[in-house]
């Protein structure tokens, strides 16, 4: 189901609970949402619907064909590469502001199987990704 967005940045900067799977459907409707904004955002987390879980969701341009992903509790465990940069976010007025990101990142997550991966990406979806784990973590940019 498609959600409405979380503009409150108090709620924004709380810190996300581990996903279990009782949170599969948070999961899907927030993709549903990311691909109903698909227009103006390239990824989500689940704050930015109104729940403090640790799942995220994105387009990831990193295989042949974009397609998107969806990750409970991302964990990113390798950075490499700093450079700085602007980005915007849909849950905040204003803007896009300054960030410090990473060109690549290793990521250990767990799919909506609840299967545990290990993956690197490189570039813009590595940046997409860095955005919504700081979401988890409470980080706004």
């Amino acid at each position: 189901m498609i959600k409405e967005l979380m503009h409150d940045p108090i709620f924004l900067a709380g810190t996300s609970a581990a996903a279990t799977k009782e949170d599969l459907q948070t999961a899907a409707d927030l993709l549903e949402t990311l691909m109903a904004h698909k227009e103006d955002c390239v990824g989500m987390a689940a704050n930015m619907i109104g729940v403090k879980k640790r799942i995220i969701a994105f387009l990831d341009e990193s295989g042949v064909k974009p397609t998107y992903t969806v990750m409970l509790n991302p964990e990113i465990i390798k950075r490499d590469g700093a450079y700085e940069t602007e980005e915007g976010c849909l849950s905040l007025l204003g803007g896009p502001r300054p960030c410090r990101r990473y060109q690549r990142i290793k990521v250990r997550y767990q799919t909506e199987e609840l299967q545990v991966r290990i993956k690197t990406y490189t570039g813009f979806t590595a940046q997409i990704i860095q955005h919504e784990v700081d979401h988890c973590g409470g980080i706004l940019i």
